[in-house]
């Protein structure tokens, strides 16, 4: 169940912990007067919106001064919510952020929900439903990449996109409906054919972005593997930039595996140094090979690397269709050749910036920056569920046809909130911070 908007909400909208300032959001239809309550300068009841006052929040029971803060005002409709919207900016420690709020609260405001803020945002006609999940996604990036993509979505790019795909299908379908009441009139078969085909296609491309988006949202996990002394640990700290793992000379330095986050080409990623790969009477070492084994299994891509200044080993068994092969050591004279092998040095830095970009062509596919991408499993299923739909409309009756282009319609409308149900809706801004 959504919560009410006749309320007037508060919540603190910076991250917890200490800070050199913190803001306090206050909205609804009592927030210039709740506000007022707690605050001795201009009073907001009276100021004009895209304002702000220099004063002292104060304790109205007792006159006692809890900060020296500025206050912002924010008429409605042009607030972040739509409400007449209060900000108020204090120092950012835990102790007077939270005497602020508790003193708010007492004035007449309640503890807004989880995303509350934007959930009136989207409630009010500021924003749509994916523009809200942008918010979040901008909130939680974690790369330049992240951040463009949520960015897109915020500026109604997404939006706009699959608006102007549903009115189409929304258009044929007014002709198939007219074509079925008045058989001499509507659209020729061959043209509906035309519509849903182009549609079709526009939404394949926008679900061939899914698996790149997803990548940039929630990160991936690369896992180092090759026999001992390959290199592996001075490879991960040459792509951190910083000694992370030990490096050694003697073989089986890495017994366990050691995970160190780093971004690579705009993709947020986790990298997993795992101990050497080789046959060993040794329990501890051999523990640290079987779970080697078992974090390539499971990683998003691997990198197979193989000393090049010595013998060749034998290949172990992996996913090679995920794992990009390095011959390593290309400083040194070289033992072997092989094509399929990129050859790199942790040491010059030589092959480093080919293997960038071949993580991130691994990674990201086909996927171009310049284009939106779909960074939203709900995103992805509806989608999924339009194409079906259409995939069932092409070379249907009439009647058929239309049915199928309703419900792709439909589908497309829940991504910007238009066939959203509340409990969609709850359930996406719960997933948001408090104070957001």
């Amino acid at each position: 169940m959504l919560p009410s908007l006749h309320d007037t909400i508060a919540a603190v909208a910076t991250p917890p912990g200490p800070g050199g300032v913190g803001v306090l959001r206050v909205s609804g239809p009592q927030a210039l007067e709740t506000a007022a309550r707690v605050w001795r300068g201009r009073d907001p009841r009276t100021s004009p919106g895209g304002r702000f006052w220099h004063g002292w929040v104060v304790d109205p029971e007792t006159g006692e001064a809890v900060d020296e803060a500025v206050l912002l005002v924010f008429r409605a409709p042009r607030s972040y919510t739509g409400e007449d919207v209060v900000e108020i900016q204090t120092h950012g420690s835990p102790a007077v952020l939270g005497r602020v709020l508790r003193l708010l609260l007492a004035a007449g405001a309640r503890p807004a929900a989880p995303g509350e803020f934007t959930l009136r945002a989207y409630l009010h006609g500021r924003m749509d439903l994916a523009q809200a999940e942008s918010v979040l996604a901008l909130v939680e990036a974690e790369s330049e990449t992240a951040r463009r993509q949520a960015l897109r979505g915020l500026t109604r790019e997404l939006s706009q996109k699959i608006d102007a795909l549903a009115e189409r299908l929304l258009d044929l379908l007014a002709h198939i409906q007219a074509l079925l009441d008045y058989p001499e009139e509507g659209v020729e078969p061959h043209e509906a054919e035309r519509v849903i085909a182009s549609v079709l296609a526009e939404v394949e491309a926008l679900l061939a972005t899914a698996g790149a988006g997803r990548r940039v949202r929630e990160g991936a996990r690369l896992a180092l593997v090759g026999a001992p002394n390959a290199g592996k640990s001075s490879l991960l700290n040459a792509l951190l930039g910083f000694e992370r793992a030990l490096v050694h000379d003697r073989p089986g330095t890495t017994r366990d595996y050691l995970e160190a986050a780093l971004e690579i080409e705009g993709v947020p990623l986790v990298a997993v140094d795992t101990a050497g790969l080789r046959a060993t009477d040794d329990p501890v070492e051999a523990a640290g090979v079987e779970r080697a084994l078992a974090v390539a299994r499971e990683a998003d891509l691997i990198l197979y690397l193989a000393d090049r200044s010595q013998p060749r080993p034998d290949p172990p068994s992996l996913p090679w269709e995920r794992t990009i092969r390095l011959a390593t050591k290309a400083d040194l004279p070289a033992a072997w050749h092989d094509p399929d092998f990129l050859e790199v040095s942790a040491h010059s830095g030589h092959g480093l910036g080919a293997l960038r970009a071949r993580i991130r062509a691994q990674l990201l596919g086909r996927a171009s920056e310049s284009e939106v991408w779909i960074t939203s499993e709900r995103h992805r299923e509806a989608l999924a569920e339009a194409r079906d739909h259409l995939l069932e409309a092409r070379g249907a009756p009439e009647d058929l046809m239309g049915m199928s282009l309703e419900a792709a319609a439909r589908a497309l409308g829940r991504i910007t909130g238009r066939e959203a149900g509340e409990e969609t809706i709850a359930r996406i801004f719960q997933n948001f911070c408090v104070g957001k």
